[in-house]
């Protein structure tokens, strides 16, 4: 469609028409997409670097909107929902990234932005520097401090485990636990890589501690990767999850040199999964054989103080006096009262008829005989009293004395002789304890439960263990 456009002389200032045919006339729409098409021509592919600005996430229709920025420009940003599940490096608020897509124009907003189709972290430095700010503002909370670590437990009847059900690091681990002692392993699946395993592994943990039946220890595993590749592992989310779990963690996140947040934050820090598996349970094979140590070592303790008991109650009874040494003594003070008695009795007597012929003068003889039937009445009444008394007291001594007779008998080193055992004395009476302390043609006692016999000694048999003696008659 062509029409005139009203133009200027630049000599009069009047306007005048220029040639229809010298400019073109397009519609709004028609610039928009010659722009777009331009651009897209221009800029199919391209890689930017800069800073993500305004990110909120991903929108509820599944694309992500934001900006990404430098010192001195702005520039629109999308990522549809395919893409977006599919990129590695998890995105967040002035991270430095390289992105990789496609410019174009939004002809609604007369604006440009670039589709993006891979995103990575602009070097390895950025990704440092945003680990350490996190690090350094955890840490000031408090939740990597040593108080809060907890022992863990030395044999766990139930282990969980947090990790990919597919790859090796389950079966090193499994393998592990059945090696060394076998438990009941309740395993978690999650993902260890890409967006939504942060949010996974803490679900996890928050799910294992809401059990009914939880777990007595937890183990987080992963195989080693890239720092992009262990991102998830130095989340936020998962180390809040991590300190408040009430069941003991062992993190066991990449190789040895590998080292995250959540191995900060956990109770103890595996060097790799497999490592994890041996601190989580003892070797069942060395607990036994320690078991069997200990409960040796007890035997011979229990055995030794037996012996040692036996030898003082040896000891102790025979410094024990005989029977007949204990009641001697009271046998002899019975005998002696017993002879005494009649003759006290009869000077009693004597006292008192002396004390009746003082008063025969005084007294009728009905009341002397009568006084006199009296005194003998009380004399006898006395001598029987007295009597009665001693025998009573004997009778008590005498009791005491067979109760004591029989305890001496019963620990005695004779009850020891009658269940068959032998006494080795020699000739003066000491006896011998052992073997070394006899010669050949040494005179010997042997006492027996029912009697001794004398021997010599024909030789001590101590290179055999064995050796023979001469019976004396």
């Amino acid at each position: 469609m062509m029409s005139h456009t009203p133009d200027h002389d630049p000599e009069t200032g009047e306007i005048r028409e220029a040639a229809a045919a010298n400019v073109a006339e397009f519609s709004v729409s028609e610039i928009s997409h010659a722009l777009k098409r331009s651009i897209e021509d221009r800029f199919g592919h391209v890689r930017v670097r800069g800073e993500i600005s305004g990110y909120k996430g991903p929108h509820s229709s599944g694309h992500c909107y934001f900006s990404l920025k430098d010192e001195g420009a702005k520039l629109d940003a999308v990522i549809w929902r395919g893409s977006f599940g599919r990129l590695r490096p998890k995105l967040q608020e002035g991270l430095e990234v390289i992105i990789t897509g496609k410019l174009t124009s939004y002809p609604g907003k007369s604006s440009y932005q670039i589709i993006i189709e891979a995103v990575e972290p602009a070097g390895v430095g950025a990704l440092m520097a945003l680990l350490e700010e996190r690090r350094r503002r955890l840490a000031a909370e408090g939740l990597f401090d040593a108080s809060r670590k907890r022992p863990l437990p030395y044999l766990p009847q139930r282990i969980g485990v947090i990790t990919s059900p597919t790859g090796a690091v389950i079966r090193d681990i499994l393998h592990r636990l059945g090696d060394r002692f076998p438990r009941h392993v309740i395993v978690w699946p999650v993902r260890v890589q890409g967006e939504t395993a942060a949010a996974e592994v803490a679900a996890a943990l928050r799910g294992f501690n809401a059990m009914d039946e939880r777990p007595d220890l937890l183990i987080v595993a992963r195989g080693g990767g890239s720092l992009e590749d262990l991102w998830p592992f130095n989340d936020e989310a998962i180390v809040r999850a991590v300190a408040a779990s009430a069941i003991p963690v062992i993190s066991a996140i990449g190789h040895e040199t590998d080292t995250t947040l959540i191995d900060h934050v956990a109770d103890w820090r595996a060097p790799t999964p497999t490592a994890a598996a041996e601190k989580a349970v003892p070797v069942r094979a060395e607990l036994r054989a320690e078991i069997a140590s200990l409960d040796a070592r007890q035997r011979r303790a229990m055995l030794r103080l037996a012996s040692e008991r036996r030898l003082r109650l040896q000891s102790a009874a025979s410094t024990l006096p005989t029977p007949d040494d204990i009641l001697a003594g009271l046998r002899q003070r019975f005998d002696l009262a017993v002879i005494r008695l009649p003759n006290g009795l009869m000077a009693n007597l004597r006292h008192h008829a002396v004390l009746l012929a003082n008063q025969k003068g005084r007294l009728s003889l009905s009341r002397i005989r009568q006084h006199l039937a009296e005194v003998r009445r009380r004399v006898s009444e006395t001598g029987q009293r007295h009597v009665r008394a001693l025998q009573e007291y004997m009778s008590r001594h005498r009791i005491q004395l067979v109760g004591e007779s029989k305890l001496l008998q019963s620990l005695g080193y004779r009850s020891v002789l009658a269940r068959g055992f032998a006494v080795v004395r020699e000739q003066g009476g000491r006896p011998l304890r052992s073997a070394t302390q006899i010669q050949p043609g040494r005179k010997l006692i042997i006492e027996l439960g029912d009697g001794d016999i004398r021997a010599t000694a024909d030789k001590t048999g101590r290179e055999t263990g064995q050796g023979s003696l001469f019976h004396e008659g």
